[in-house]
This record gives structure tokens, sequence and C-alpha cells, in this order.
């Protein structure tokens, strides 16, 4: 319902209403002071598929990436990695590298949750977690392990120069590898204040991920 088609509906219910700007001061009928209520919320109308601009697989592909590596790290769960390729088409990222016994394409756990990213995003798969990191400094990135370690990089203050970036996602129960981290160009710790300071794989790259992005969107 429209703002205007509301505060008919209101006023021809015996509402007396004010309007200013984004803010609508409604009079009810027995009420001691009047509910003051933003105008704005009533046109928070949920888009449709057809109004989100999707892409297609090819669109995808020809877009301009954002500079942004993943890097997953003996992933034990298909149904995690495919949360990821997930996030990684939401924020149009450069690619996925899969590293160890991480499950890569085509999988049914991956594609299960993947939803079709998997057919969009791009991928490459090493059995060797080092040869991954050797040809992503050839190609000019900075990688950074997302883990919990002395020295790490708290994300809300990461700050870096370089444009181009690679995280390391670990498994699930022991994270990144120590021989992983000491390949690294730093640390980012994702700041937790609960009991568990733990947080499933897939939820941590979305939090880490869309972190990273919006500083790159918005500059």
């Amino acid at each position: 319902m429209g703002v205007s088609a509301l505060f008919t509906l209101l006023i021809a219910r015996g509402t007396k209403i004010a309007v200013k700007g984004s803010f609508g001061i409604v009079f009810y009928p027995r009420k001691s002071a009047p509910y003051i209520c933003a105008t704005k919320q009533v046109l928070m109308r949920k888009l449709s598929m057809d109004e989100l601009g999707r892409k297609s697989i090819e669109d995808f592909r020809q877009a301009e990436k954002i500079s942004l590596l993943v890097v997953l790290e003996n992933i034990r769960s298909g149904y995690n990695v495919g949360s990821i390729f997930r996030t990684a088409d939401a924020f149009l990222l450069q690619g996925i590298y899969i590293c160890g016994y991480t499950a890569y394409p085509p999988h049914k756990e991956i594609k299960k949750t993947a939803l079709g990213a998997d057919e969009t995003v791009a991928w490459k798969y090493f059995k060797n977690i080092k040869e991954a990191i050797d040809e992503i400094k050839e190609e000019g990135y900075k990688i950074f392990a997302v883990e919990q370690a002395e020295s790490s990089w708290m994300l809300g203050s990461f700050v870096t120069d370089d444009e181009k970036i690679a995280v390391i996602f670990g498994n699930e129960v022991s994270g990144v590898e120590q021989a992983t981290i000491a390949l690294c160009d730093g640390v980012i710790e994702i700041p937790q204040l609960g009991m568990k300071h733990s947080l499933n794989v897939s939820v941590a790259a979305g939090v880490v991920l869309w972190e990273l992005v919006r500083t790159k969107i918005s500059t």
C-alpha cells in the first residue's frame, strides 16, 4: 500500500494525520499523545526477481570483477564451499582457488548451496596450496589468512593500499595451517565477543568478504 493510500484509509477512519518531510504524525482517537512514524518505511516494498537486475552467466563472466581472490584450504564440507561460491558471485569477485582436499565442482553438495554460482565464479584447483600461493603472488596479489593469530589485523581496522588482495579460509576445525600462514603477508581476524570465538567458515567468509568489498566500492 502506498503512503497516500494508507493516509487516505486512516483519515477515512477518523484519524488525523500531519505530514512533514519523511515523517507522518498520526493522531489516534482516544490517545493522549500522537504517534510519529517514518513514512519512508511504508515504501519498503520487496522487489521482484525481475527488478533485481541479475546478470546472466555470460554477463557475469564478461563483467569487470572486484580484484579479490578467495583461497579455500582443506574445507571438509561441500555445502560450505557452495555457500562461499554464492557469496563470491554476489560480490562479483575475481575467483576462488580451491586447495587440498576441498571439494570442487562438479559436486552435488556444492551445487545445492551454490545455486548456480559454481557456473559463474571462476575457480582453479591446486592439490598443494603453496603452488596456489606462488601463482597468486606472481599475479601481484597480497595474501592474508583469515585466522586468530598474533599480530593479526582486526577486520574493522584492516587497511591496505594494495588493490589486489587474496584471503585464505581454512578447515572448519583446524583453520588455516600454520605453514600456510607463514607464506602470507598478514593475518585478518574477525573480532568476537562471546564464548565460542568460532564462526562457520562460510559465515566468516561472508563477513570478511563484504567488509573488503565495501571498502573497495566506497572509494
